[in-house]
């Protein structure tokens, strides 16, 4: 089986998007909390209703892998560019942090 991965455009800022996964769209809401020193996913569906809230950002983790329920139909990966499970910090997101969503095909 093939995988097929496709990248979330982020920054390192806190910012909202909408990305369209197997013809759904869905609003990311990308959060940095500094009391944890960590960064936050939410996500919601194309009219704003919350499916998800409060994922940490951690690379190696299928992130969607505890709400197959939520019908999303793929997996949601935090990949670091040096292929290691390190911390996503408030500086590499984007840029050598990177949230990806995995496809089989």
């Amino acid at each position: 089986m093939t995988q097929r991965f496709y990248e979330v455009p982020l920054s390192a800022r806190t910012q909202r998007c909408t990305v369209t996964l197997l013809n759904v769209s869905y609003q990311l809401t990308i959060t940095w909390r500094d009391a944890a020193s960590q960064w936050l996913l939410d996500v919601a569906d194309a009219t704003g209703n919350a499916l998800l809230q409060g994922l940490l950002l951690i690379p190696g983790t299928n992130l969607l892998g505890q709400y197959a329920h939520q019908g999303i139909g793929a997996g949601l990966l935090v990949m670091l560019d040096n292929g290691t499970d390190d911390t996503v910090t408030f500086d590499n997101l984007g840029s050598t942090s990177h949230l990806r969503f995995v496809v089989n095909a």
